[in-house]
Order: structure tokens, then C-alpha cells, then sequence
């Protein structure tokens, strides 16, 4: 399990400040746990993360190594809002097993489990987490998500990550207008793979680039394609990949 950090987030601005900044409607956060990405102006990710309401405070759940940059970013926006970023103490424990009474279903996709906030050590059950993101098509920070990602060619609407009828938010033109103006030409897509080749080996249809191959779990795999050239075999150094 990757590591995380649990930030908390307190004051009495604190939810209007997240709402004019993230790709969620921060409402959700009455039904629970809320997934949502930062992005630049120019609609590029900079962090995916969860949020959950706490007392009066919002609990913020990110990958550790985007942690420092994003409070960095968040205290920069924040001005003279009344917003206090802490670090929480809490870990993350999730499991696809028997949902805990205080815990909390991942907003993603069922097939995630749950997610739990704790002062107790950080645990994971054993599940195979790779397996389940490539059968479900679901990106991971640092693989899937970078700093060059468009978070739709990533899926993100699908996993409840985007609220396209909120107000505005930084990156929101650039997000909206790829969903209603123009056809995505290139995403994420699951395809099968005989062989194996390391995380951003080049994928190839004939001699055209045709994307970059990601996760990998058994016989199956994550892969960032062109549509037009991901329509038969193709090549990613020794291993043969074709659309699933």
C-alpha cells in the first residue's frame, strides 16, 4: 500500500475555501467520504485526494510524496481565509473485507472497500490492490496520475471525481470544455498483455507511437493510447499488447 499523509483542515471558511479550489462539489461531504483532484489553470493535475468531515473540521487524505507540495499550495490560496492546515496524526487503514462500523466506503468504485481513519497503525488486508485497479480502470498517483495527466483521459468522471454542475474551481474552463466541445482522442484504457515491460515502456502499432504502457497485473495491464492507433496488436518493448 502506498503511503499517506492525513491532513486536517479547520476554521470556519474551510469548506468554501475547498469548494472554490477542488473538481468535487464539497456538499458530498454530508454523504461521507468525497474523492476530488487540485488542478493547474491549465486543467493539468497536480494531487488527487479524500476528503471527510470530522467535527468541524475536513480530514484530508493524499499520497505522502504529493503531501508537502500540496499544503504548500493550498496554504498559498488560502490568503486571509479563516483555514488551518495541520497535520491530523491519524493513519489510513482499508480492506475489501467486512466494512468496519467506522469506516468508510472508497467513493471510487465498490470494488475499492473502505477506508478508515485512525490513531492506530496503518494496515492493509492483504488484498491485491494493483489487480483490482487494472480489472476496473482505475489510476494511481505517481503511475497513472502525473503531473502531465488531463484528469478525464483518466477516467476521473467515472470515479465520482468531477461534480460538472458546481460553481467554478482552478482548472475547471480547460475540464469542462473536454467534456462538452471535444472527443477525447486519447485516455486510459485496459488492454491484454503476453509478456511484461516495466512502467512507461513506449507502446507502438506498427512503427507509430501509439501510448505508454502502466500498471501491469497477470495478463492484463493499464496503458495510456491513442484510440485511432490502439485498434489491433501492439507493441510495448518484448510484450504484446492488444485492446481488451
Amino acid at each position: 500500500m502506498s503511503a499517506r499523509r492525513i491532513l486536517t483542515l479547520a476554521g470556519r471558511d474551510t469548506e468554501t475555501f475547498l469548494q472554490g479550489l477542488i473538481t468535487n462539489d464539497i456538499a458530498r461531504l454530508d454523504d461521507g467520504l468525497i474523492y476530488a483532484a487540485l488542478l493547474t489553470p491549465q486543467g493539468k493535475f497536480i494531487a488527487d485526494f479524500f476528503l471527510l468531515r470530522q467535527d468541524d473540521a475536513v480530514l484530508l487524505d493524499v499520497a505522502e510524496p504529493l503531501a508537502d507540495d500540496l499544503k504548500k499550495r493550498l496554504t498559498m490560496y488560502k490568503l486571509r481565509a479563516d483555514v488551518t492546515i495541520a497535520e491530523s496524526g491519524l493513519n489510513l487503514q482499508r480492506g475489501t473485507g467486512a466494512q468496519p462500523a467506522d469506516a468508510h466506503a472508497d467513493p471510487r468504485h465498490p470494488a475499492l472497500g473502505w477506508r478508515r481513519y485512525t490513531t492506530g497503525q496503518t494496515q492493509e488486508d492483504g488484498t491485491d490492490w494493483d489487480a483490482i485497479r487494472v480489472a476496473h480502470c482505475i489510476p494511481e498517483t505517481g503511475i497513472e496520475l502525473t503531473p502531465d495527466t488531463f484528469i478525464l483521459e483518466m477516467g476521473f468522471d467515472l470515479l465520482n471525481g468531477v461534480d460538472f454542475r458546481k460553481g467554478c474551481y482552478v482548472g475547471q474552463e480547460v475540464t469542462a470544455r473536454m467534456r462538452h466541445k471535444t472527443e477525447l482522442r486519447k485516455g486510459l484504457r485496459r488492454v491484454r498483455i503476453e509478456g511484461s515491460a516495466p512502467v512507461g515502456t513506449p507502446i507502438t502499432a506498427g512503427e507509430k507511437a501509439a501510448g505508454t504502457l502502466l500498471t501491469q497485473s497477470g495478463d492484463h495491464a493499464l496503458a495510456y493510447l491513442r484510440f485511432d492507433r490502439a485498434t489491433d496488436a501492439m507493441a510495448a518493448a518484448d510484450a504484446t499488447l492488444w485492446p481488451a
